[in-house]
């Protein structure tokens, strides 16, 4: 079915990406693989290309596109070539970098903003804790005043680009008695006393993202480096959290679509029993399910495109979209496997590394369960 989301602007941009991916990229998949991060050059290269700026204004440098729709376009072409593409390159442009446009002064704007557009500064957020997965609201790190400084103590955990980051932003309780209302956030320079990286996690799959484990020990903050009101994170991080599961979903789609691309011409070339694999009627069924599949999740998930691109999103419709397209992405993923038999089990395979990278999207930006929660609520259950 034609898409109809997109027009020629939109378009022309996802040449520019193509081009950039096929002359930047892809040749190097192998090394960031190896060095469990993209190198310091991947962000230049981007940076230079014009694709971390997409929300930042004109005049810190950025595209100041204003339209959702380019963000989904760098996503999908992003995940078409590689899973981890889009996750590490979407916390810095797509989640990090909007809390600095929306919730910043003038001051901090111009501190953050030119350099995160060129790749100079690179970015994390700072949610998840040991022990407490997808309760946002009961977080133990704390930000302690004295004078008019902040003082940092606590633990992060499953922070992509947490390894490389220069700028984590950090949500803290800065008022214990207000529970979830207590909570600020913080844009936290990596270079401070008392900031460390611990392990760099070793994944199942996703092996070009410095997934890292953060420890903030009496770290000193200035009052200049509060993102937002005070003791207004909890409510800042459920407003933007609809577009990080909306990116979530438009990376989940796309990978799956491709891999399911790239299996259906398997199942052409590769001959069992005097002919193509694609001739057995079983085969033709399974690869007809998972394109319906595909097809008709796409269709919802340009509609959300769409209403975000209004900023008419809602939260139960993005958490919609990121559990379904998850679970989507997980059910062809893995009989893109079993079509390849053998193969499909060999890491050499691409088709094997991309059943491994999916398997995360069940849990991360939420889990499925919290997703189903919301969504229950919504019904008054």
């Amino acid at each position: 079915m034609k898409r109809e989301i997109y027009d020629e602007d939109h378009e022309a941009f996802r040449a520019s990406v193509k081009e950039f991916l096929d002359r930047k990229v892809v040749a190097n998949l192998e090394k960031y693989a190896e060095n469990h991060g993209l190198d310091r050059q991947f962000w230049l290269d981007a940076g230079e290309a014009g694709l971390l700026g997409l929300e930042i204004p004109e005049e810190y440098g950025g595209a100041g596109a204003e339209d959702y729709r380019f963000n989904a376009v760098l996503t999908e072409e992003l995940a078409k070539v590689n899973m981890t593409l889009p996750s590490c390159l979407g916390i810095h442009a797509d989640i990090t970098v909007p809390y600095l446009v929306h919730l910043t002064n003038e001051e901090q704007r111009k501190r953050w903003l030119p350099k995160a557009a060129t790749g100079e500064i690179l970015t994390a957020i700072g949610m998840t804790e040991p022990g407490g997965g997808s309760d946002l609201a009961n977080l133990k790190t704390t930000a302690v005043r004295d004078g008019d400084d902040w003082i940092i103590n606590g633990s992060k955990t499953f922070i992509t680009n947490g390894g490389s980051a220069d700028i984590v932003l950090v949500a803290a309780r800065t008022s214990p008695e207000k529970k979830a209302k207590g909570i600020s956030l913080f844009a936290v320079d990596t270079t401070l006393e008392g900031f460390s990286v611990g392990r760099v996690l070793d994944k199942v799959g996703q092996d070009e993202s410095d997934t890292a484990e953060l420890a903030f020990e009496n770290v000193r903050v200035s009052n200049d480096d509060l993102v937002g009101p005070l003791d207004t994170g909890f409510i800042s991080m459920m407003q933007f959290l609809p577009q990080e599961r909306l990116g979530s979903a438009v990376t989940n789609l796309a990978h799956a679509a491709q891999i399911l691309t790239e299996t259906i011409q398997y199942a052409k070339d590769r001959q069992a029993f005097g002919q193509p694999i694609g001739a057995f009627q079983n085969t033709q069924f399974l690869l007809a399910d998972l394109q319906t599949r595909v097809d008709v999740a796409q269709a919802y998930v340009d509609q959300c495109v769409i209403a975000h691109t209004k900023k008419e999103l809602t939260p139960v419709d993005a958490a919609k979209a990121k559990w379904w397209t998850s679970q989507v992405q997980s059910e062809v993923l893995d009989h893109c496997v079993q079509i390849h038999g053998g193969y499909g089990y060999m890491n050499e395979y691409r088709v094997a590394r991309a059943w491994r990278d999916a398997r995360v999207t069940k849990i991360w930006a939420g889990s499925n369960e919290i997703m189903k929660m919301l969504i229950a609520r919504d019904l008054g259950l």
